[in-house]
């Protein structure tokens, strides 16, 4: 009798104990709708390692079509730390000439939350020696 608190698995284990408690694989996989080859699947997932390897694995490795490297992702924040005051278009134009394209440094910026321009209030306090 296998129990199990996961309501992913509960189906599964159910299915399990089913079969053992009529001892009869085709009629337990009729009466919960469920394949005799998913059945076998169940089985051996759990012979292997135990109820809790019946969690759904995917079989794709994530694909990340859109994801920008460390480096470049480093290069932007860098510069983007280095040069507050520098906008989005300036820093896109320098980060360019190192082979940065622009919608990356647009996306990354975005990403971290960084403004560029520092506000009226931040350089009203920078131009009066207020600066902390």
């Amino acid at each position: 009798m296998l129990h199990t608190a996961n309501p992913v698995i509960k189906h599964k284990a159910g299915l399990l104990n089913l079969a053992e408690e009529l001892s009869n694989v085709s009629k337990a996989c009729k009466i919960m709708g469920v394949s005799r080859d998913t059945f076998y699947r169940y089985r051996e997932l759990v012979a292997e390692g135990g109820v809790d390897a019946q969690i759904n694995r995917s079989r794709r490795a994530p694909n990340l079509k859109n994801r920008t490297d460390e480096a470049t992702e480093q290069a932007v924040v860098d510069y983007a730390v280095a040069f507050p005051t520098h906008g989005q278009h300036r820093a896109s134009n320098e980060l360019r000439k190192q082979g940065v394209l622009s919608p990356t440094v647009v996306s990354v910026l975005s990403g971290y939350s960084i403004t560029l321009r520092i506000s009226k209030d931040d350089t009203e306090q920078i131009l009066s020696g207020d600066v902390p």
